[in-house]
């Protein structure tokens, strides 16, 4: 393949850049592209720059991909690397999620300063995540444990839990694994006891649709179970309107022709939570998430997500 000069656009955290180095490498492997072929822009969003509130108050997830997203509709990048938990159901025009890598571990982990799991808490403690899942989980579990909002890259947080601001947190095991950090993990957290996010372990790549260019670079990289996982993962959060605002829990699991899911909702205090696992064929996928969701959404009842959302 002739040597062209490709843009990946991505967020300048160190776990973003991990993710996009990765992507350029595989991209390289896969097309024997020299050093100069693909290059990396690093760009700013606003979720970046916002730390002092959480997310659920200043517009949530998109607030991660906005600034990106415009570049490559406008063609100053040709692909944009994110997080796939990151990422809102709904996309700009024009634009699609065209490869997912390989899923790494989608589960949790607890990084514990002076017990090596949430059990052993001591009452009183305090925990702090950004995230609204694990807040309403944790709460779910230990409802004894003051909770905080607890924004900032990786480093920023388990600088602030070493520096003691709080007795413990919890990180997504992949990115710490991405991260070279996996030695800070004290105790993993079974998807069945602590529900990953949707998405969570996978890297996804957006483009321009219709881009055959790009179309042809990326399929090597497209890993099949993965992307299959994701559309069915996707397809429930969708039909909640999942967002930072709503503790929604998902994880699919590509097994030969076959896939199972389970899925949860939460209400953010935890007291509340209803689950359901379903399974099916892979062309199903799509519609057994939004089918998994539609009974989840019976169960619950239409005043579950009313007042709180």
């Amino acid at each position: 393949m002739q040597t062209a000069s490709l843009k990946i656009g991505t967020r300048g955290s160190p776990l973003a850049l991990a993710q996009a180095q990765e992507t350029r490498r595989r991209l390289m492997d896969a097309h024997r592209l020299g050093d100069d072929a693909v290059e990396i822009v690093v760009m700013s969003t606003a979720g970046d720059r916002i730390q002092d509130r959480p997310l659920s108050e200043v517009g949530g997830k998109g607030l991660f991909t906005l600034e990106i997203e415009d570049a490559l509709r406008d063609g100053r990048i040709d692909i944009a690397v994110h997080s796939s938990k990151d990422m809102p159901t709904v996309l700009p025009e024009g634009l699609h999620l065209a490869a997912f890598l390989e899923r790494e571990d989608p589960r949790d982990a607890f990084i514990g300063r002076s017990v090596k799991r949430l059990a052993d808490l001591p009452e009183g403690a305090t925990v702090g995540s950004s995230s609204l899942r694990r807040q309403a989980l944790i709460r779910r579990v230990r409802p004894d444990i003051t909770v905080v909002n607890f924004r900032g890259n990786v480093e920023t947080r388990l600088r602030k839990l070493e520096e003691g601001q709080v007795d413990a947190t919890f990180l997504a095991y992949a990115g710490l694994k991405r991260l070279g950090l996996a030695h800070v993990v004290t105790e993993l957290l079974e998807p069945a006891f602590f529900p990953p996010a949707p998405g969570q372990g996978a890297i996804a790549i957006e483009s321009r649709i219709g881009d055959a260019r790009i179309d042809a670079l990326l399929g090597p990289l497209d890993h099949r179970e993965t992307h299959i996982a994701l559309i069915c993962e996707r397809s429930f959060l969708a039909r909640l309107d999942g967002s930072c605002r709503t503790p929604i829990a998902a994880l699919a699991n590509v097994s030969g022709d076959r896939i199972s899911f389970s899925g949860m909702i939460l209400t953010p205090d935890g007291r509340e939570a209803h689950e359901i696992k379903s399974e099916g064929s892979l062309a199903d996928a799509a519609a057994l998430g939004r089918d998994a969701a539609e009974r989840l959404l019976a169960q619950a009842g239409p005043e579950f997500f009313s007042d709180w959302t």
